[in-house]
């Protein structure tokens, strides 16, 4: 009899939901329902699961009856490597928000305000990091009462997307399902490339579509995006969190530390052994136990000689260095497989440089290029998908194309030394180029813009700054210092 796998989510608690076509699901309502109960049934757990670690609330360590004497310490210690994984890879890779550029300035005009209404720099920060923990993030498209296009971070636990069964897998639905906080009645929006449906249970059972009541509701059902308004970003190919396949690790290592932590405290409780033949009554042994002292008096064995006596106390013997080593190559371990630099090594010196960083960080480089192309991918959807809707309503649209997508890593730079070396080499930039170098600099040419605009408000009697003129002397100056100048 083959012995069942012992790995902790079966492969359908992350597979793709995919189907014909929307117009066959339409008509088909049993089979979305089915989608439905296997999402809440098969899917949602593993994903509450990764939930629950990033959280802290280790399950294993965590779970019932994991010491089987009810008198010894039970000590749960909890050690949230998640939590410490998905945030360095959302800092290393959003920490410094990404730019999006369009060639034509107009058109990057329009995005910047429109990221400014959504608030866009958190927005795609909350996507990177539920990315990283649930291998999946989700957002919604939308355009609000204000005339305004929006977009949001949607609950990964309550929403998928349904793709197509061709080789493009394209997206042909989206579903979102949640319950109202007082009540047990369940909401199903459905949303396609044509429409955005409510579904309900028929009889409490059997789901169709809730037919609109008022000419509002008639209005937002339409869906002028022309594509499915429920964007998915995957994290990698196989949709798997950044600390998913760690997980067995991470649980070693809080047992490993919850049984160091009971055996100190169980030490403290340990039994007393006397060996011996004592004139030594019960009170007497507890007052003296009370006292933190005990009197070992010896009573004549049988062939009249005095006998011996000793007293220590029995505990369980515990390879304390062992343990700790095995502690540390776990922990390794959970660096090296999620590419995560372990800041409490020693050789991990606080005053590395940009470039030194980037060697002990060459795997999560890799990893940080494969994530990137995957979110610009999605992030193209989400300004084909506006632009769509702009062209609808006759105010203009985005050429995705041209759209240029910068994500700058996070990592301690030098910028000093690197203006030194150019400088002392002879180099010369422009105002533009330097000012794009600032990472809290979003568009150069606007700030440029904007510098002007105050040099023309600038009182008449008041010098203005030259900025070459100014770069000029600097480079003499430093000629001068060097020995350098004539």
């Amino acid at each position: 009899m083959a012995n069942k796998s012992k790995q902790r989510f079966p492969d359908e608690a992350n597979e793709h939901f995919t189907y014909e076509s929307a117009e066959k699901l339409l008509d088909n309502m049993e089979h979305l329902q089915q989608m439905i109960e296997q999402h809440k049934k098969v899917q949602r757990p593993r994903l509450q699961t990764l939930q629950n670690y990033f959280k802290g609330n280790n399950e294993t360590i965590l779970k019932d009856n994991r010491r089987r004497e009810e008198h010894l310490a039970d000590n749960r210690a909890v050690h949230n490597f998640a939590r410490y994984v998905s945030t360095f890879i959302q800092g290393y890779m959003v920490g410094i928000p990404l730019k999006t550029i369009h060639d034509d300035e107009d058109v990057s005009e329009r995005i910047r305000d429109m990221n400014r209404i959504n608030d866009a720099d958190e927005h795609n920060s909350e996507l990177v990091l539920d990315q990283s923990i649930y291998g999946r993030a989700y957002e919604l498209l939308y355009r609000g009462t204000d005339d305004e296009y929006h977009f949001t971070h949607v609950d990964v636990l309550n929403t998928f997307v349904i793709y197509d069964e061709t080789v493009e897998r394209k997206s042909i639905a989206g579903v979102r399902y949640f319950k109202s906080k007082y009540s047990d009645e369940e909401t199903i929006l459905l949303y396609t490339d044509e429409k955005n449906l409510k579904l309900g249970y028929e009889d409490g059972s059997k789901l169709q579509i809730v037919e609109p009541q008022t000419d509002e509701e008639r209005q937002r059902e339409i869906n002028n995006f022309q594509g499915i308004p429920i964007i998915e970003y995957e994290n990698n190919k196989f949709r798997q969190g950044d600390f998913e396949d760690v997980l067995a690790l991470i649980d070693m290592y809080d047992g490993a530390q919850s049984d160091l932590a009971n055996y100190s405290q169980d030490l403290n409780d340990a039994m007393l052994k006397i060996i011996g033949n004592l004139d030594l009554e019960v009170e007497e042994a507890k007052e003296m136990k009370k006292n933190n002292i005990i009197f070992l008096k010896t009573e004549p064995n049988a062939d009249g000689r005095e006998s011996t006596a000793n007293a220590d106390y029995i505990y369980k013997q515990y390879d304390v260095q062992g343990s700790e080593s095995y502690k540390t190559r776990i922990a390794n371990d959970i660096h090296l497989f999620t590419a995560t630099p372990n800041l409490s090594d020693e050789n991990f010196a606080g005053n590395m440089s940009g470039e030194v960083m980037k060697y002990k960080l060459f795997l999560m480089e890799q990893k940080r290029a494969a994530k990137e192309r995957r979110f610009k991918r999605a992030l193209r959807e989400r300004y084909r998908l506006i632009s769509n809707m702009m062209k609808t309503a006759s105010e203009g649209e985005i050429d995705v194309s041209k759209l240029n997508i910068t994500f700058t890593e996070n990592l301690p730079k030098n910028i000093e030394a690197e203006m030194k070396w150019f400088t002392d080499a002879g180099g010369q930039l422009s105002q533009k180029t330097m000012i794009s170098q600032l990472s809290f600099i979003e568009n150069a040419d606007e700030e440029i813009e904007q510098l002007e605009e105050e040099e023309k408000q600038r009182p008449i009697n008041q010098p203005q700054y030259d900025f070459e003129e100014h770069q000029h002397q600097n480079s003499q100056e430093h000629e001068e210092v060097t020995g350098d100048g004539e």
